[in-house]
C-alpha cells in the first residue's frame, strides 16, 4: 500500500501536506503506519478503525469513510489505498465533493 500510495501522490504532484486524508485498507496497523510514514502524513490525517472492527476485508474502506464522514470537507484531497488476496493492490486520489 505504501508504494502505490506514494506513486499516486507523485503522479498528481502531491506532497504529504497536500493530502488531507488517507483511507487505508484496515488489515494491519503496522502496514497502515508504514504507509502514512512513507507518504509523509501525520497520524491525524489517517482514518483508522481497525481497533473497533478488525480486518473487515472488502468492507474496510466503505466502513471507514462512513465512520469518519463528518470530518471530511468539500475539496479535501483524499487517497484511498488497499490490497487484497492474489497480490492485488491499488490506490485512488479524489477530491471530496460534498
Amino acid at each position: 500500500m505504501a508504494g502505490v500510495s506514494v506513486e499516486i501522490m507523485e503522479r498528481n504532484n502531491l506532497t504529504g501536506e497536500d493530502v488531507d486524508w488517507l483511507v487505508p485498507h484496515q488489515a494491519n496497523l503496522r502496514i497502515i503506519d508504514a504507509t502514512a510514514e512513507r507518504m509523509g502524513l501525520s497520524k491525524d490525517k489517517v482514518m483508522i478503525n481497525i481497533q473497533k472492527y478488525g480486518n473487515t476485508t472488502a468492507g474496510t474502506i466503505p466502513l471507514c469513510i462512513w465512520e469518519w464522514e463528518d470530518k471530511l470537507k468539500k475539496g479535501d484531497n483524499v487517497i484511498i489505498s488497499a490490497f487484497g488476496g492474489g497480490f492485488t493492490w491499488g490506490a485512488i486520489y479524489l477530491k471530496w465533493a460534498y
